[in-house]
């Protein structure tokens, strides 16, 4: 009889794990899609896309505030150790990131809004095109590798970072640029800045979301490192 409740407690403690992973990944799917609607709001100059995502940005709240709370309930009714409790810190963290890219696509529609028709909605088009596939590929990576265990697909995410903040670095001259010839395009261009701002922030969010994953899997926090430490802490045997 002990044995058949230890094995029930057991799974059930397996099953509240695995509710918690799959609602983080449900959140990160609907927070991918809000990044990416986002982003083709801003391009294509549909005010009606760029509703929906400031609209549902309160699902996104909703669900950091579930997802925490089970965390929080697991931590306490449950008491796990080692890796059971690398999962419950992990997917508590990445809800934070997830939450925090959602708000970041909120900025973005909202300044989809502000620029709407202008003559200067164009400006820095090719790099937001780039930038905002570049980072919503990112996302579905890290949150892939997640999902896999996969330290060497969180590791490509964290490279990719680099490129989206060299790409974010070349368009802010050219912004600065554009202000310095016209001084009458400011106002649009500082709309544009922090739309390009957003961007980059969203890509260092997923980072954040794939270092969670080398910290799931290795057990070692890699925040605040640098590329080549993670990339070490990857290649470490266990």
């Amino acid at each position: 009889m002990e044995m058949n409740f230890n094995q029930h407690i057991s799974g059930q403690f397996n099953a509240d794990l695995e509710a918690i992973r799959n609602h983080m990944m449900g959140m990160g799917g609907l927070v991918e899609r809000q990044v990416a609607n986002a982003v083709e709001a801003i391009c294509s100059g549909d005010t009606r896309m760029a509703d929906d995502v400031i609209r549902r940005e309160d699902e996104v709240d909703k669900l950091e505030v579930t997802i925490d709370h089970e965390c929080t309930q697991i931590l306490v009714r449950r008491q796990p150790a080692a890796s059971d409790l690398r999962m419950v810190l992990a997917v508590s963290r990445v809800v934070r990131d997830l939450e925090r890219i959602g708000d970041e696509a909120s900025k973005i529609a909202f300044h989809a809004l502000e620029v709407g028709e202008s003559a200067n909605a164009q400006l820095c088009q090719q790099a937001m095109r780039y930038m905002g596939a570049e980072v919503v590929k990112m996302i579905s990576g890290a949150l892939d590798a997640f999902a896999r265990h996969d330290v060497d697909g969180a590791v490509e995410v964290v490279r990719n970072d680099k490129l989206v903040d060299q790409q974010y670095a070349s368009a802010l001259r050219e912004l600065i640029t554009y202000m310095m010839e016209d001084p009458r395009s400011i106002g649009q261009a500082i709309n544009i800045l922090w739309i390009l701002r957003a961007i980059e922030r969203i890509g260092d969010h997923a980072r954040n979301i794939s270092e969670q994953v080398i910290y799931l899997v290795k057990g070692t926090d890699v925040r605040h490192s640098s590329l080549n430490e993670i990339e070490q802490q990857a290649a470490r045997k266990d």
